[in-house]
């Protein structure tokens, strides 16, 4: 299979969706980033890189960063986690207050606002003053220690983040929060701020295609882990799109607004693609669409 070829001529056919699209305007910084951007890595399970256009540039990864929070989580408390969130897509607005309240503070998966600020308060129950448990998975899973948070997102997330807040606080009247609110949406504005590039988020994912070992040879989660963290991507990565995604690309995927997406084909590549103008539903237009010619040029999917 010629990668490089396929990941050229699909940079060519995305080109007129490039720049399409809204970005996330309710985070200051992100409304900023040039919207001509593209890149597109595929990483395989042989550590072979293949990529194209601004696959090195560093973004805001936002909720694909919930990914990590909730393998570490798992390594941390197991099968414990779900008995505090679901594995359910969500059907509403990933921050809805509503669905929360309905549900009775469970929320319906680990990728929507409410689930992934349970899931850091499940992981900060295990973490000692000074450390940094989420950032340290994520160096030591990308096996890239620069690897860190940006300042100025998370200030922007902190300074906008009213509904977060008031999620919280739901989830705290229910008792599904054991840390003070405050110290976790803290954590949950850095998670969201982390920066990466197309090809360090395709390193740093790689422990879901091979099974929980990351790059360089350090198990990062079990298979089993392994296994659910893709079965509750497919079902509930990429906002109110799983179905869609589901047909068009075939792959577990989970997105963010700052328009990356990371899909995984387990046992044999990681894709990760950047372009921030967003569709309707908040994932990358032209992204999505890289990741559609990618399972069908390849004729790769788990379907």
């Amino acid at each position: 299979m010629d990668t490089a070829r396929i990941l050229s001529e699909i940079a060519e056919e995305v080109r007129p969706l490039v720049g399409h699209g809204r970005v996330a305007d309710d985070i200051p910084p992100l409304a900023d980033v040039p919207r001509d951007r593209f890149g597109m890595v595929v990483r395989t399970v042989g550590n072979e890189v293949f990529s194209v256009g601004d696959a090195r540039e560093r973004f805001s990864i936002q909720s694909i960063a919930k990914v990590f929070s909730l393998t570490l989580a798992m390594r941390l408390e197991g099968d414990a986690v779900w008995d505090r969130v679901g594995r359910e897509p969500s059907g509403t607005a990933f921050n809805s207050l509503v669905q929360l309240e309905v549900e009775h503070g469970i929320p319906r998966n680990p990728f929507i606002n409410a689930g992934a600020l349970v899931v850091l308060d499940a992981v900060l129950s295990h973490q000692q003053h000074g450390q940094d448990l989420v950032l340290d998975f994520v160096r030591r899973a990308s096996a890239n220690p620069s690897v860190g948070y940006d300042v100025s997102v998370a200030g922007a997330e902190r300074a906008t983040g009213h509904r977060n807040r008031a999620l919280a606080h739901f989830l705290k009247s229910f008792g599904n929060l054991k840390n003070d609110p405050d110290r976790v949406l803290d954590a949950y504005f850095l998670l969201c701020s982390i920066s990466m590039s197309c090809a360090e988020l395709a390193a740093a994912f790689q422990y879901l295609a091979t099974g929980g070992i990351s790059s360089d040879g350090e198990e990062m989660a079990t298979a089993r882990q392994v296994k659910r963290v893709n079965a509750v991507m497919l079902t509930c990565g990429v906002y109110d799109e799983a179905g869609d995604y589901a047909y068009r690309v075939g792959l577990p995927a989970k997105s963010g607004v700052g328009g990356g997406v990371v899909a995984v084909m387990p046992g044999r590549f990681v894709a990760t693609v950047w372009s921030p103008c967003l569709s309707e539903k908040g994932n990358s237009l032209a992204g999505t669409m890289a990741l559609e010619l990618l399972t069908t040029k390849t004729a790769l999917s788990i379907f």
